[in-house]
């Protein structure tokens, strides 16, 4: 297990912190797994810097796609059109 280190925006850092935000949404540009710690450090945009606060979450359920994966779901036009979503799920 490793630890991997990301910035995070504080209105995001902020909806993690009160444990509303339940899931992380990223760019599937580094190697992360189930049991994996990751370590989120405040950013700000303003000053470009850290602020100093940082978050530790043990990592779940990893799931990686391309945009052309997401076809084998829904059509390309209706990715365009509406996005996705992420949801949480909890019991």
């Amino acid at each position: 297990m490793k630890t991997v280190e990301k910035k995070i925006l504080p209105e995001y850092f902020e909806e993690i912190l009160s444990g509303r935000k339940t899931y992380e949404l990223r760019l599937n540009d580094f190697d992360i797994h189930e049991g994996d710690t990751l370590l989120l450090k405040e950013w700000s945009k303003e000053r470009k810097e850290y602020t100093g606060r940082e978050i530790s979450k043990t990592v779940g359920f990893v799931r990686g796609w391309k945009l052309g994966d997401l076809e084998e779901f829904w059509p390309r036009e209706d990715l365009e059109k509406f996005g996705i979503q992420i949801i949480s799920l909890k019991d």
